[in-house]
């Protein structure tokens, strides 16, 4: 299996969404934009949040794999996938890729 690495690319806040529809939360989020992760077979790193891996873990599969070429050429790098974690309020878009 092929090594992946995970980037943190972006992190937005919705503070008006979160005003209107959440309840307050302490502490949401340990991601900070360049921090990576490298994944070793198919186990979530220490680190990455449960919902995070949730959305990404099929994604890493298929790239250690050996997979790639996702919806027909969508990313310049076809062993590679931008993807976001599924939090309305405050998503983070991660890097996807394999690495040697």
């Amino acid at each position: 299996m092929k090594k992946v690495k995970i980037t943190v690319m972006r992190m937005a806040c919705y503070h008006d969404l979160m005003e209107k529809y959440e309840n307050p939360i302490e502490h949401a989020c340990d991601m900070a934009v360049g921090r990576t992760f490298v994944v070793e077979g198919c186990a979530k790193p220490e680190g990455l949040c449960d919902s995070a891996w949730e959305t990404l873990q099929p994604w890493v599969r298929q790239l250690a794999e050996g997979g790639g070429d996702f919806f027909d050429g969508w990313m310049k790098n076809s062993h590679s996938a931008m993807l976001s974690c599924n939090d309305g309020f405050r998503p983070v878009t991660f890097l996807v890729e394999t690495i040697e």
